[in-house]
């Protein structure tokens, strides 16, 4: 999932808890086909649209300080709701990070579980 769009209050700054914007979210997931994935079957993967309603609970929710802390967060929990997924690759970005300089955004990605993963 790409580009996913949220408003939320996260960031240090008391200013950006009483202001909010926009942050974006890419969900990068490895995923264990389960047994029926030959027969079509959605119970077989991840429901992109749980998995976006799960990211969208984590950003609108309560507030951190730190875009790295909440992409751990949304990282952890779709490892522990989708059973299939053996690593989920979650990049935020924070277009209005409070920067004396003039940038696109601010982004951070973490990979959850970190280290090796057993192959299929």
């Amino acid at each position: 999932m790409k580009n996913c769009a949220f408003f939320a209050r996260h960031g240090v700054l008391d200013e950006e808890e009483r202001l909010g914007q926009r942050f974006y979210v890419d969900a990068e997931l490895d995923v264990r086909p389960a047994a029926g994935i030959e027969e079509d079957s959605i119970e077989a993967t991840v429901d992109y649209g749980l998995a976006f309603a799960e990211i969208e609970k984590i950003v609108t929710g309560r507030r951190r300080f730190l875009i790295e802390t909440l992409a751990l967060d949304i990282s952890r929990t779709l490892c522990s709701v989708f059973p299939q997924i053996t690593r989920a690759r979650i990049t935020v970005r924070k277009p209005n990070a409070p920067v004396r300089g003039v940038l696109d955004h601010v982004e951070v990605t973490i990979v959850w579980p970190q280290g090796p993963v057993a192959s299929l």
